[in-house]
């Protein structure tokens, strides 16, 4: 069974999750927290060197990170995935909007919002 490496906080994470269940694809979730480091250590690293969530981990040992990449391969031959060329394409334009435009805002109240990090830049002498 693949195991999703994710956080609970994040909604790149939670898409995945989404989707899977909406598929019916089983997977093992493992956490990590938002604060902890356990992204930066070596054991994770070696999994993924960019250090980030969502990671799917095939029993094969492939792995593919970016929600997107993810969501893609679990849509392929599925309702969710349209079979024409444009259906496709569309599928795309909305996954670039949503990673682009709406994801750097969702962001802000998991990791402090950007008044608070301008309030403890100031305080810090940052």
């Amino acid at each position: 069974m693949p195991v999703l490496h994710q956080m609970q906080l994040s909604g790149n994470c939670y898409k995945v999750r989404l989707a899977a269940r909406q598929l019916g694809v089983e997977i093992t979730l493992k956490d990590y927290g938002l604060h902890d480091g356990a992204t930066r250590k070596p054991d994770f690293l070696s999994k993924n060197p960019n250090g980030r969530v969502p990671l799917l981990e095939f029993e094969d040992e492939r792995r593919l990170s970016e929600s997107d990449a993810i969501l893609w391969y679990l849509s392929e031959d599925t309702h969710l995935l349209p079979a024409d060329r444009w259906g496709r394409a569309e599928v795309l334009q909305w996954m670039f909007f949503e990673q682009t435009v709406t994801n750097p805002i969702s962001r802000w109240p998991a990791s402090g919002s950007l008044l608070h990090r301008k309030r403890n830049s100031i305080r810090d002498g940052i």
